[in-house]
């Protein structure tokens, strides 16, 4: 079928000045919509010649190669809230993370066109980050905003992978023409090693729990849980007289809220026999909530969790994060991020020798492999003994 085209020359009626100026008509076939599969026309007017020939010559191009992307009015803000809608897949913990990232380009171009948006501006955006000192939009909390602080790397990243999947989307829909976030680069991070306590650490940080009522939380995270596997755990997943407990819930945090939902992946959802240091804790622990149960009566909750409030109610993992804090603290310890326990509780096992898949299949880790990349490191002491080893 023959491609339809017309140029023309017309006259058109300034709506300011109220004269008559000529303009250029271009109106020709722009192949088939990859959405509906009907055929597109262009209508447009230039002021000079040479822009009307020359977009008549862009369009025919991309219209035989079918690359053609028609004009839309859809903006960055409005593309962004319809990619969230359709994150159907996506957990709770996940989509709020999606949406933080993508929120950052909805604050810095979301009332752009879609199909305006140029790599230069998201570079502008990325070097905004890094650099610091951009205001926030106004909240309720924050009528005037907030002073962004520098971004790291990885948060950067973050923001960089979030807006180029949202454009990769966007061009496959036919919005735009298009992936301009493919060639932005992402920002160099310097080499960071995994913080852990050492041995003599954790046995030091164990024996300050006597009066911590939280103890068996701490257990529990140099046991190697999660954060979210600690404040999603129940009692009915715990069976003391067989030393073991099953990570079946997962409580987290999403959008400011706690949500629960299942284990992260296959690999997470597993049954793990306890050293008797841990159920000795979970004894107190249950003995502690037991008499708060009695005390409180009527004002008690379900008390349905492992780690709870003196009324019986699960806490949030920030929370759970805060009082860890504090309890480092009041030992006279280094601060250490409560994740640094699971760390720790994979470090110690290589050190003592047990397997790469054992340890993966204990921490919930679905590829050895990467088990092996995070925690294939030692620790000084263990680097001097191997030195000592050395010496002959």
């Amino acid at each position: 079928m023959a491609t339809r085209q017309l140029f023309k020359k017309v006259e058109v009626r300034n709506r300011t000045t109220g004269k008559a100026e000529t303009r250029y008509e271009v109106l020709t076939d722009a192949g088939k919509d990859p959405i509906t599969g009907k055929r597109r026309q262009v209508r447009r007017r230039f002021k000079t010649e040479r822009e009307a020939r020359d977009t008549l010559s862009v369009v025919r191009t991309e219209a035989a190669k079918g690359t053609f992307v028609a004009r839309k009015t859809l903006t960055v803000g409005d593309a962004v809230d319809d990619y969230l809608a359709a994150r159907h897949n996506l957990r709770a913990t996940s989509l709020s993370k999606l949406t933080y990232d993508l929120n950052v380009l909805k604050q810095f171009h979301g009332e752009l066109n879609l199909q305006s948006l140029t790599k230069a501006q998201i570079d502008q955006m990325v070097r905004a980050l890094v650099k610091g000192g951009t205001t926030t939009p106004a909240t309720t909390k924050f009528p005037k905003g907030r002073k962004r602080k520098p971004w790291g790397p990885k948060a950067v990243n973050k923001v960089i992978s979030a807006t180029a999947r949202l454009l990769e989307d966007a061009h496959r829909q036919g919005l735009v023409p298009r992936n301009v976030a493919v060639g932005v680069t992402r920002v160099a991070s310097s080499h960071q090693s995994l913080d852990t306590f050492t041995p003599g650490e954790v046995k030091e940080f164990l024996s300050s729990l006597d009066d911590d009522r939280l103890a068996h939380a701490w257990h529990l995270a140099l046991t190697g849980l999660r954060r979210g596997e600690i404040a999603g755990l129940r009692w009915s997943d715990v069976n003391l007289d067989a030393h073991t407990l099953t990570i079946v819930n997962n409580r987290v945090s999403a959008g400011g809220h706690s949500v629960e939902n299942d284990p992260k992946s296959a690999m997470s959802r597993r049954t793990l026999p306890l050293p008797d240091r841990l159920v000795d804790a979970l004894r107190d622990a249950r003995e502690r909530q037991r008499i708060e149960r009695d005390e409180a009566g009527s004002a008690y909750r379900s008390g349905a969790y492992v780690v709870s409030n003196e009324v019986g109610d699960p806490y949030s993992p920030a929370v759970l994060s805060r009082y860890w804090r504090d309890a480092l603290k009041r030992a006279g310890m280094r601060h250490l991020k409560l994740h640094g326990a699971r760390h720790t509780a994979a470090t110690l096992m290589h050190l003592d020798g047990v397997p790469t898949a054992v340890i993966a299949a204990y921490i919930g880790h679905n590829d050895p492999a990467l088990t092996m990349r995070l925690y294939a490191h030692s620790q000084d002491d263990a680097l001097r003994a191997a030195a000592n080893s050395l010496q002959h």
